[in-house]
Formats: structure tokens, C-alpha cells, sequence
């Protein structure tokens, strides 16, 4: 019955529901009610407004109403001084945590900045790299993803590479393979001589720039046009790590690529026939090697040619013989139509 009285009369005292009040007052006149008439306002017994006739328990009588006005004036105090005493706490803590405040000193956090730190904008970034090269002073390691560099790419950057040069800065540069065939790159390195060591690969990691092994710099979105700027040390090292470890296996620039061992088959075809073999798709293996997809295609098409495989199925048959799937070179000979080697690079 109190369950169901909540669920239909969710009041107090205070604010009686319109039959309440007409069967509270209705009782208040005539000094009792039938019990029948508190039936559909079982709210009034719920907060003790009404309650059994001790001479007969099928009629109701009610709580005066003066002391129904005491109960409510009585739980407004209690109301109010609870509000106080909270108050009063929040007002302590407040106080407390102040003066803790008042004792923190802010000069390591400003003095290193963030361990981690989002720059929204073009601007942003170029500003945060600006300082981080004025504060270089040993080293920059950088990973640039992506093909032949563009001469705008290279030329945004110079101002920055020719200051620290001028101090004595050495600068270490990733790219991948197809970057070797831009004129760009060649010119640039011509112009910072031996202040940079560039290597390849078939393909690197996102874009990465690292000064004096403690701030690091990396895309947050695709377009580049947010990155983050990282200084915490674990996260700082453990890019310093992947690094390395990319740079020993990656190629000198001044070093021709290794042979692949196959007639007709250029490292580039031999980094694409891998990539097919792990199923990838012609747009996913173009991005990673830095390449447009016609030119991976075009890739392709003489892989399957040089192969002698007429179909996409064929052809990965003949990479796993071949040994270009990432496999030793296999000892079966293959029957490659008897072409000159075309000349790709």
C-alpha cells in the first residue's frame, strides 16, 4: 500500500495532492472520516495525516493541524542547518585546498612545459618547432614519411635546418626509398653538407622529429594540420628506440640499393611483391612505399610480366616461389619468358 501511494501521490505534507486535501480537510471538519474515503489518497496516512480511530478501526481521524505545522517548521530547521553544516565543510575544504595551492611551486612545470601537448593549427606548430630548434643544441633525428619530397615541404624547413647547422647541430633524416629519385632532397643535402646522414627504407613510420632526445614531435590527425608535442621521458625514449632501431637497418643514401638477386626485378617491385603477398591492396601498398597507386600498379603489371603470371592468383604463387614473399629464395625454377630486364627503379 505505501509503495503504491509513493508510486501515484509522490508529495509531502507540505504540497497535498487535491483529493488529500479535500479528505484531510473534510476530516479536520467533522473530527473523523470513513476509512473507505482515504482509500484512493493513501498518502495522507503515508505521512501520518490521518490515522485509525482507536474506538473504531474503520473510521480515520486526523493529525491536528497545528501539529502537522510543527512537523513541517521543525523539518525546515533540520533542513537548514544540515545546508549549514555543509557549508561550512565546503568552506573548510575550500580553505584547506588554497592553501595547499599556495604551496606548490610552479617553476619545473613551467620551465619544461607539459609532458604531452596538443598544437591545434599550422601556426602552433611551426611556432613550437621554432623554439624547440632555438633550444637544440646536439642533435635531430627526423622520420619523413611519404615519397619524393616536394620542394615546398623541403624549403619550409630550411630556415630551421641552416640555424642549427650554423651551431654545430648534427641531424640524422629517414625517408624511404622513392625519396632518393627527387631532385629536392639531393639539392637540399648538397646545401647542408655534411651536417645531415639521410638513409632509406622501403617504408617508415609516421612523421617523426626528435631535438636533443627530449622533445619529440608527431602528427594527431591525418591531414597534419594538429600534432603533439611530446616531452615526457619514457615517451621521449622510447621513440629515441624506434628510431635507432629503424636507422641500422635502414640504407645510406650514398649507398646504391642491394640487388635482389632475381633478373628483372627491382628492389622497389621486390618491396611490392612482399606487400602482395601479405594481402594488402594496391592503394594501402602505394601509401606505404611513398608511391601513386598507377605507379604501383604500373609496378605490378611488370612483376607479373617478368613472372610470367597471368592473373593476380598466378602471380602470388609465383612470389612465394620466387622467395619474394619475405621467404628464403626458393630452389624451384621458375619459367620466366626470356626478356631483357626492364628498366625500372
Amino acid at each position: 500500500m505505501a509503495g503504491h501511494g509513493a508510486d501515484e501521490h509522490p508529495h509531502g505534507a507540505d504540497r497535498l495532492c487535491d483529493a488529500g486535501d479535500r479528505v484531510y480537510s473534510r476530516a479536520v471538519r467533522r473530527g473523523r472520516v470513513p476509512r473507505r474515503d482515504a482509500d484512493p489518497v493513501p498518502c495522507l496516512l503515508e505521512l501520518a495525516l490521518l490515522h485509525p480511530d482507536p474506538d473504531d478501526m474503520d473510521w480515520l481521524v486526523p493529525t491536528s493541524p497545528q501539529e502537522v505545522m510543527t512537523r513541517l517548521l521543525r523539518g525546515m530547521y533540520d533542513e537548514v542547518s544540515a545546508s549549514q553544516r555543509r557549508l561550512g565543510s565546503a568552506v573548510t575544504a575550500v580553505e584547506w585546498y588554497a592553501g595547499l595551492g599556495r604551496q606548490v611551486r610552479p617553476v619545473a612545470a613551467s620551465a619544461e612545459g607539459p609532458a604531452i601537448r596538443v598544437l591545434d593549427g599550422l601556426a602552433r606548430i611551426q611556432a613550437a618547432m621554432d623554439e624547440a630548434t632555438r633550444a637544440c643544441t646536439t642533435e635531430v633525428l627526423t622520420v619523413q614519411p611519404g615519397g619524393i619530397r616536394r620542394e615546398a615541404e623541403l624549403s619550409e624547413g630550411l630556415h630551421r635546418a641552416l640555424a642549427l647547422r650554423g651551431r654545430g647541430v648534427r641531424m640524422r633524416d629517414l625517408y624511404t626509398h622513392v625519396a632518393r629519385h627527387g631532385q629536392g632532397l639531393l639539392t637540399y643535402l648538397e646545401l647542408m653538407g655534411d651536417a645531415v646522414e639521410a638513409r632509406t627504407l622501403d617504408e617508415v613510420i609516421d612523421r617523426l622529429i626528435l631535438f636533443d632526445r627530449t622533445v619529440a614531435f608527431i602528427p594527431a590527425n591525418t591531414d597534419r594540420t594538429m600534432a603533439l608535442e611530446l616531452r615526457h621521458p619514457a615517451l621521449v625514449e622510447y621513440l629515441v628506440t624506434v628510431f635507432e632501431r629503424l636507422w641500422r637497418l635502414a640504407i645510406p643514401l650514398t649507398a646504391p640499393l642491394p640487388d635482389t638477386g632475381i633478373e628483372g626485378i627491382s628492389h622497389r617491385e621486390q618491396s611490392i611483391a612482399a606487400l602482395l603477398a601479405e594481402g594488402h591492396q594496391d592503394a594501402v601498398i602505394a601509401e606505404r612505399l611513398g608511391i601513386s597507386v598507377r605507379t604501383c600498379r604500373a609496378h605490378i603489371a611488370r612483376l607479373s610480366e617478368t613472372l610470367g603470371a597471368a592473373s593476380r592468383t598466378q602471380l602470388g604463387v609465383r612470389i612465394a616461389q620466387a622467395g619474394l614473399d619475405g621467404s628464403q629464395h626458393s630452389t624451384t625454377p621458375l619459367n620466366v619468358p626470356g626478356q631483357g630486364s626492364p628498366s625500372v627503379r
